[in-house]
């Protein structure tokens, strides 16, 4: 090729990607992409790794692979390659799957979005939980940036998992007796007793390609270092118990649930307890003592421990400190709820979340 048609046809530039691995360390990915397959790959960072060796026995194994070949299988094709005696610190064959999906523009990091806040109004507790739903669709079809949204509601509210039983986790009397309203949301997970400034609750919608690669566990604590790292401003050394739940040494403090729409949106919700009334909390839900046993406790009392007594800060002191950390964090600038939204979220009560049959899809 002459030096006038190498000005025509520039050389491809190689694809870059690289993944932090939570709690663990960095993953860098060059390759190049030859008739729709990886080529010349390069995989770097600051892990370590035993034998020197078998690095050039990962760059191999990626070698060849298509390029829309799963994460699982990058992984798979890594691990098999690696001798009996190979020692990955601070990173796996799974996080470098990440780094090469993020190189090839099938996965994202978060500084790829532009990321919005909504910052806490107070809503009734079925508009919280349609927005849930209406917001992950928006992001999903595009028509929304990657957003994280603080709850507020006045009401006092039992909200149930989708796919819990209503008669086996909610005191129908106790309900009642409080004036509780009891609404089912569309992610999985456990009941959650909410009155009027004793939690803290945000919901995440963000595109799925953020988590792609990274597996369903793993991505519960991946989404929430965030709020992890705004804890630790607050003096609070939290850490996650797998699944869902979120800790500190002195007993569970949240908890989180997830769900993903087919086209390509993802909520992550959590709520964490500020100053829980326990013992009218057993008095609306069925808290058995098989759960109980599971968490290692003998009262449900004892279950929650609450963010005021942690930090003897207000509620909303908590939640402008994790607001500022997350826009501090991934460049988010601060929004608001649409009236287009907000009437789709009413329009949702109306014919779902609002409706005896949605409720008691499972009795």
């Amino acid at each position: 090729m002459t030096p006038s048609e190498e000005s025509q046809h520039p050389p491809i530039p190689r694809l870059h990607g690289e993944y932090k691995v939570h709690g663990g360390k960095l993953v860098v990915v060059d390759l190049d992409i030859d008739g729709g397959r990886l080529r010349n790959v390069s995989v770097s960072g600051d892990f370590f790794l035993e034998p020197d060796d078998a690095l050039d026995d990962i760059n191999r194994a990626l070698s060849g692979l298509r390029e829309d070949t799963p994460p699982s299988e990058m992984a798979a094709a890594i691990e098999d390659a690696l001798p009996d005696d190979a020692m990955l610190f601070g990173f796996s064959a799974s996080a470098i799957a990440v780094a090469v999906r993020r190189a090839l523009s099938k996965a994202s990091g978060w500084a790829d979005h532009q990321w919005e806040v909504i910052p806490p109004s107070v809503l009734p507790t079925h508009i919280n939980v349609a927005l849930d739903e209406v917001l992950t669709e928006e992001v999903g079809a595009g028509r929304r940036n990657p957003t994280l949204r603080f709850w507020d509601w006045e009401e006092p509210s039992v909200i149930i998992g989708s796919f819990q039983s209503f008669r086996n986790e909610v005191d129908a009397d106790g309900v009642q007796r409080h004036g509780v309203t009891v609404v089912r949301r569309i992610s999985g997970g456990g009941a959650m007793f909410m009155e009027a400034g004793n939690c803290i609750t945000y919901s995440l919608y963000l595109p799925q390609t953020l988590v792609d690669g990274i597996s369903f566990a793993d991505s519960y604590a991946y989404l929430d270092a965030w709020v992890m790292a705004a804890l630790e401003k607050l003096g609070i050394s939290a850490f996650y118990v797998p699944l869902n739940d979120i800790a500190t040494e002195h007993g569970k403090i949240g908890g989180a649930a997830q769900k993903r729409l087919a086209n390509g949106g993802m909520l992550h919700h959590v709520t964490m307890s500020y100053d829980i009334d326990a013992a009218k909390m057993v008095e609306v839900l069925r808290i058995g003592k098989e759960k109980l046993s599971d968490k290692g406790t003998r009262s449900a009392k004892k279950r929650v421990d609450p963010l005021r007594r942690q930090t003897g800060l207000a509620r909303e002191a908590i939640i402008a400190a994790m607001q500022e950390v997350f826009m501090d964090r991934y460049g988010a600038v601060e929004s608001r709820l649409t009236e287009t939204e907000l009437s789709a979220a009413r329009d949702r009560v109306a014919t779902k979340f609002g409706t005896e049959e949605w409720l008691h899809r499972i009795p």
